[in-house]
């Protein structure tokens, strides 16, 4: 053989490619198996690390072990997770690309950029801006519209009673300490943390027993108090970047605090959630809807939190847009009238059992899903399928969702069931979209604080007989303890009265312990006496548990963006969003093939109509090549362009192009407004365009 010959590489036979396709798809199936299993210890693993930090009985070794297992685990499986990328490199996100996409087409810039911008804030550009106002009307018909909700739009400003009231003044708060000399604040317990990991990787050869008490204390320090927490900070040798010590810890919550009116005096919040201002809106709403239950509140509105570390572009930020649901229902009565729509909708599940188990998902039809009691009730999950419709509905790849089910340790105490609908993107599986049956929590802090009954009537169809309590009251004893407060404790001790079932609690404590608590009011065996009773009644009153979605519209917004992005023929120059026409920022462009006057007049035509049936436009009359003026409008996910070309000029006919498939259609001009009007609505497709009309050959280069 000549040297030539002997250099030259045989091609590989096509069952060789197609085999070796096989290998690498059997070798990343069987990678996953192990990451999802992987998954699940880790996902055991960290509730039971949260168990034993919760638990006062633990120990520092206990806990530190616990924790350190858990780093492990994360450890071996980032290192699966890598070798899965390796074996299907074209599977990897291409975020280079799409961030500079993003940037330069102003879908999303940071918020005063020209002054150095501030962390956690970004504006949305043209594109995103109309994309979020179409993502948000598609919500709005899909739940408000559909369910026929009673919409409100309450104030973001929020006083602090309310939200002292709803729990969030205690629970948003970390401890930060300042700069002295800067002025500038940092969480304590993450730079203490980071204190340890620079002590510990400086010393390599630090003993064991050492490198474990240090583990220990950085283990524990978001549970230190204050004191606690400023003495090991002295002890780690932890300074500001002035270099002087940092100042003793503080309380900070997550809430932006400011006062009402100018005295000063009324401290306010801005609000954390949107949700507060229908709970405390109740009895109004439950009035609005003549009385009838169950029924459903729904708002689309600003929150605020000021987080310490923002982070990963729209997914942790500082201001965001939420769209919160409270489904007001019987706590004895969770079914949905509707339910029937849905229940054969199959949703991907990811059970606490499978969580803490095999690590995998299971796809489950709804009604299934109730019945077998995986999801507690009829409304929760009617809800979690209208949320995966509604995701589909604006063109978010179903493949990418799935409902992650909270652990035990992750719920509320009051909490029945948690659901969250997770979307998977380049930071992994984020959460978009909490489903929480909420059970009487929150109306019951709100009605108790404000001695307001917050209560609905169930009608009876005949009367029924139940329980009660025939209680009498030692006036004079009321009187002298309770003074002005007399009548609010007899009001709450009847009203309790009105059901055995609510009282025996009561009466069981008056008897055997000799006093009671009703409403933060302690009540003496002395000051009431009672007797158990029947009597009939026609209508029962109680307080409604709460079923609530909650979307971040924000981290929706983000992940629809990666969803839809995509490059062609993968060139990074050629770049798509493949936004679905409902919710594209622009619906049709409109360009001329060349500058004449008479063809920018059919162009001024078209562009016209198409607004005039309110479908956002766009027209591009500059000199580039045609290919380069389709490439520019495919950047920001316009579905159609329409071209005017000569032999409009004759026939009064333009093609029509469709952004994925660059497929192009000949048609009348006077049928392009109907047609994309009604391709956008969902009354026709694009399929049918294509069998409709002729299909034409257009060079795109």
């Amino acid at each position: 053989p000549t040297p030539t010959e002997q250099t030259k590489q045989p091609k590989p036979h096509p069952t060789t490619s197609i085999m070796a396709s096989s290998n690498a798809t059997e070798g990343s199936a069987a990678l996953q198996d192990q990451l999802d299993a992987l998954n699940a210890k880790i996902t055991k693993q960290g509730s039971q690390v949260r168990v034993l930090k919760k638990a006062s009985s633990s120990n520092g070794d206990e806990i530190a072990s616990a924790v350190a297992a858990l780093k492990q685990l994360k450890l071996e499986a980032e290192s699966i997770r890598q070798k899965k990328e390796e074996l299907d490199p074209t599977a990897q996100f291409n975020r280079k690309v799409f961030d500079e996409l993003i940037l330069r087409k102003m879908f999303i810039i940071p918020s005063f950029e020209i002054h150095g911008g501030v962390k956690g804030l970004f504006d949305l550009g043209p594109p995103a801006c109309a994309l979020k106002a179409s993502m948000v009307d598609v919500w709005r018909k899909h739940f408000v519209l559909a369910e026929s909700m009673l919409e409100m739009e309450c104030t973001c400003l929020t006083p602090a009673v309310v939200l002292k009231t709803s729990g969030h003044v205690e629970r948003f708060t970390d401890l930060m300490v300042k700069d002295p000399v800067g002025g500038e604040c940092f969480r304590a317990d993450k730079l203490l943390e980071d204190a340890i990991d620079e002590l510990i990787e400086e010393n390599p050869d630090m003993p064991t027993s050492e490198r474990e008490e240090h583990m220990r204390i950085q283990i524990q320090a978001d549970a230190f108090s204050p004191a606690e927490l400023d003495e090991q900070m002295v002890k780690y040798g932890c300074k500001a970047p002035s270099g002087e010590p940092y100042g003793p810890s503080f309380p900070f919550n997550l809430m932006f605090k400011t006062s009402i009116g100018p005295e000063g005096t009324a401290v306010g919040y801005l609000r954390p959630e949107t949700a507060q201002g229908l709970f405390v809106n109740f009895r109004r709403l439950l009035d609005a809807n003549a009385q009838k239950m169950p029924f459903a509140a729904a708002q689309i509105g600003l929150g605020f939190r000021n987080e310490i570390a923002p982070r990963s572009g729209l997914l942790r930020v500082r201001e965001f847009t939420m769209g919160e649901i409270e489904h007001f229902v019987n706590p004895d009565d969770k079914s949905h009238p509707n339910f029937s729509s849905v229940a054969s909708k199959e949703l991907v599940l990811f059970g606490r059992d499978d969580q803490l188990g095999t690590g995998k998902t299971k796809t489950m039809a709804v009604g299934d899903a109730v019945s077998t009691g995986v999801v507690n009730n009829e409304t929760l999950a009617y809800f979690m399928a209208r949320t995966q419709l509604f995701m589909e509905k604006i063109g978010m790849d179903p493949t990418r969702l799935r409902f992650r089910q909270h652990l035990t340790t992750e719920m509320a105490h009051y909490a029945c069931d948690c659901w969250d609908l997770e979307i998977h993107s380049s930071y992994g599986w984020v959460e978009c979209v909490g489903h929480a049956d909420r059970a009487c929590y929150d109306l019951s802090v709100h009605g108790k604080a404000t001695k307001t009954p917050m209560v609905a009537t169930l009608k009876l169809d005949e009367p029924r007989e139940i329980e009660a309590a025939k209680l009498k009251f030692d006036r004079k004893a009321l009187g002298k303890t309770f003074k002005a407060n007399q009548r609010v404790v007899a009001s709450a001790m009847e009203a309790l009265a009105e059901n055995w079932v609510d009282f025996e609690p009561i009466a069981t404590a008056l008897e055997t312990e000799g006093k009671a608590t009703v409403d933060g009011f302690e009540i003496t065996k002395e000051m009431v006496t009672w007797k158990k009773t029947s009597k009939m009644v026609h209508e029962i009153k109680f307080t409604p548990s709460v079923i609530e979605p909650s979307f971040g519209m924000g981290r929706i917004l983000y992940s629809l963006l990666e969803h839809c992005f995509y490059q062609r023929d993968a060139d990074e120059q050629r770049c798509v969003m493949k936004f679905k026409p409902a919710v594209a920022p622009q619906k049709c462009a409109v360009l001329p093939i060349s500058s004449g006057a008479e063809v920018n007049a059919v162009v001024d035509e078209i562009a016209a109509d198409l607004l005039e049936s309110d479908m956002a436009t766009r027209v591009d009359k500059s000199t580039a090549a045609l290919g380069r003026r389709y490439a520019r409008v495919d950047e920001i996910g316009v579905p159609f362009a329409v071209t005017v070309d000569f032999d409009t000029l004759t026939d009064g006919s333009v093609t029509l192009r469709e952004r994925d498939s660059m497929a192009q259609i000949r048609l009348p001009k006077a049928d392009v407004t109907g047609l994309v009007f009604d391709i956008v609505h969902g009354r026709f497709t694009w399929e049918e365009a294509i069998a409709k009309y002729p299909v034409v050959q257009v060079k795109e280069d």
